[in-house]
């Protein structure tokens, strides 16, 4: 008999002090969300069954875990017309979450998956930000050339989270 025990991650409620929700098909990030303290809502196979389900869940939560693995899939299959064309699906959806009024909007992803290479990469990953305290900027494309461009440059993975709550005016003033 196996005795599994977990390891001890400090979860999302905890750090941060919000309700997060993650309406997750995909297995692996199901329990990547129960791992960090979310809650995981039913939802269907799809791209447009999980934002809809995101949609119904709206008010009841402060923080969103939205993933496509569908974006991924395409860049290790090396089907660049399909990873364009999940992208565009996504793209579609923005509109529709915009008019949900989030007080943040991050679009990115967990690692690079160019379909050149069909496979994970170590290139810069994309990472865009909307919020209405956010300084704009002259980009007006979300691929990795733009972005490192953009206002927000390159900056380690682990600031991420601290950005987003910043610009979502979640953090204790700082300085005098």
């Amino acid at each position: 008999m196996f005795i599994i025990h977990w390891p001890y991650f400090p979860t999302l409620p905890q750090i941060y002090t919000l309700p997060p929700a993650a309406p997750a098909a995909y297995p692996m990030y199901r329990g990547l969300a129960k791992l960090v303290g979310m809650e995981v809502i039913e939802t269907g196979d799809t791209i447009w069954d999980e934002f809809e389900t995101l949609q119904e869940n709206w008010e009841a939560y402060d923080f969103f875990y939205f993933h496509v693995k569908a974006t991924d899939t395409a860049g290790e299959d090396g089907d660049f017309n399909r990873k364009v064309q999940v992208l565009e699906e996504i793209d579609s959806l923005i509109p529709a979450l915009l008019r949900l009024q989030p007080e943040v909007f991050v679009i990115t992803g967990d690692h690079s998956s160019p379909s050149a290479l069909s496979g994970h990469s170590w290139h810069p990953v994309p990472f865009a930000l909307y919020s209405t305290t956010c300084i704009s900027d002259e980009i007006s494309e979300f691929t990795e050339r733009a972005l490192v461009r953009g206002s927000l440059g390159r900056f380690p993975a682990q600031d991420a989270m601290l950005l987003s709550m910043g610009h979502a005016q979640k953090l204790a003033k700082y300085g005098a």
